[in-house]
């Protein structure tokens, strides 16, 4: 389904980011003590440098900020995905929170500033862990 090898390097999961890459939502972080919203986790909070930070379910709908294509294959492993697009995506319910994947389903020259998209889940494993990596598709 998405444009990463089956055995490319992912994320080892951490209290930071488990709620991230395993809930099959999009779930940013959300500190305790002011409410503000932030991605990707941080040991505190970027507002008011609390450490009681949670998580916040977002609906996983935006739009995209910004995105390039990639024509090179900076490793060997993506020269059968390029060309592919990044995507830095605006959250539709926290419009200051951008997050970034691969947009799949769509020719990469299609791609535009402003497109809606929609979070999806690509399954992979990883050091035995069972991993949900956000990607996004048009809507």
């Amino acid at each position: 389904m998405g444009v990463l090898p089956d055995d490319w390097t992912l994320p080892a999961l951490s209290p930071r980011n488990t709620e991230w890459f395993t809930s099959g939502a999009l779930k940013v972080q959300q500190c305790s003590r002011c409410g503000v919203l932030q991605h990707p986790p941080e040991e505190l909070c970027h507002q008011c440098g609390s450490f009681e930070l949670g998580f916040k379910e977002l609906a996983g709908r935006g739009t995209v900020y910004s995105y390039t294509v990639a024509h090179y294959a900076v490793n060997r492993g993506l020269v059968d995905a390029v060309p592919y697009a990044v995507v830095l995506v605006s959250l539709d319910d926290a419009p200051e929170v951008r997050v970034i994947g691969n947009v799949l389903d769509i020719p990469p020259d299609q791609v535009r500033i402003g497109m809606p998209v929609e979070a999806v889940w690509e399954e992979r494993d990883a050091d035995g862990d069972h991993l949900l990596v956000p990607q996004w598709i048009p809507r």
